[in-house]
């Protein structure tokens, strides 16, 4: 999503660098960091495109929740196909100044706004997909599984069209400068709102109020194991559990009582622990990436402040980075995804 362009002075004092000319980097450190941001826009391709094909391929993935990874995959590659090349083209320009026309120009914010936005909304339904699944696992089937992702999906991305497209539509009509050679989404306040509301702020709600409803439910499945457990006449409770392995009988005293339980955690226990550890990273990481960025985004048009143009990509970069976290962390805690990677490369003897 793009921010401000650069004033004239500043793209003035960038092209008369005393390091380079006109289009060149004015330093190492310059050089150094478009190298990076252009192995980070191969990288995140890549990676996304190696989750995609290996969903494709193996049949067990094609079934929630694998679709809404797929999405998300779709969405950060997408990110790193259209809009990431884009915005290194602006990078490489003395004063960041967009050089590509007006028609380029609203292309790139429509397809910014569009990819990055259904990238979050898709964030947001996995962590509801693993919300579900851990606190409603008996009412939470497979077809209602399939039924919820295919809705949320749809969702997401009809929500990220209706942000991207509306510029297109008259509403905060997209701000190009041929004179100044600035290309950026619309700073009109009430689009500016909606915009940041919906792309950001309204999923950022959704994922920290289901990380605390993770929190609570695991909170409360811990304290009250021997709440659900068998009562005996003689001040004794017997609580069965299943264990990953054979169950190993122990005797565990707590204020007069005495518990029967099997060493060890349960088969589910172990994945809901699993999948509550995952989603506090996804959120962690989506949080630390695009905070910064939309707190700007939302502040910059409503009190006309500037910031300086270096910060202003630091901050559009970081949420980009986002795009390539993503499938790291949703596939790091899936040894299926492991294997499969491995599959990709290895021809079947």
């Amino acid at each position: 999503m793009p921010l401000n362009g650069s004033s004239p002075a500043t793209a003035a004092g960038n092209r008369t660098s005393s390091s380079g000319g006109p289009g060149q980097p004015s330093s190492f450190w310059s050089l150094l960091a478009l190298s990076l941001l252009a192995l980070l826009t191969a990288a995140t391709f890549v990676w996304n495109l190696l989750v995609l094909a290996t969903i494709l391929r193996v049949k067990t993935f094609h079934r929630a929740p694998h679709n809404l990874v797929a999405s998300t995959a779709v969405a950060d590659v997408l990110v790193a196909g259209l809009v990431m090349p884009l915005s290194l083209a602006r990078e490489l320009s003395s004063g960041r100044r967009w050089r590509l026309g007006r028609a380029l120009c609203h292309v790139w914010v429509a397809c910014d706004v569009l990819c990055c936005t259904a990238s979050i909304w898709s964030v947001a339904a996995i962590a509801l997909d693993r919300y579900w699944s851990i606190t409603r696992h008996l009412e939470y089937t497979l077809r209602a599984r399939r039924r919820a992702s295919s809705v949320m999906i749809g969702l997401a991305w009809a929500l990220s069209a209706l942000i991207s497209l509306a510029p297109l539509l008259g509403w905060g009509e997209t701000y190009y400068s041929a004179e100044q050679e600035r290309c950026q989404v619309s700073q009109e306040p009430s689009y500016t709102v909606f915009s940041t509301c919906g792309a950001f702020y309204l999923p950022l709600g959704v994922v920290l109020f289901v990380y605390w409803k993770i929190y609570k439910a695991a909170k409360f499945r811990i304290g009250g194991r021997c709440q659900n457990s068998v009562k005996l006449p003689v001040c004794f409770c017997v609580e069965v559990k299943e264990a990953s392995h054979q169950p190993q009988m122990v005797f565990t005293a707590r204020h007069a009582t005495v518990t029967f339980q099997t060493d060890g955690e349960t088969w589910r226990e172990q994945k809901e622990k699993k999948a509550a550890m995952m989603v506090g990273i996804l959120i962690g990481v989506f949080v630390l990436c695009w905070i910064p960025f939309f707190v700007t985004e939302l502040i910059s048009p409503l009190c006309s402040c500037t910031i300086a143009p270096v910060w202003k990509s630091i901050f559009l970069w970081l949420g980009y980075s986002n795009s390539f976290f993503n499938p790291l962390i949703y596939t790091a805690f899936n040894k299926n995804y492991n294997n499969a990677f491995k599959n990709l490369f290895v021809r079947p003897r």
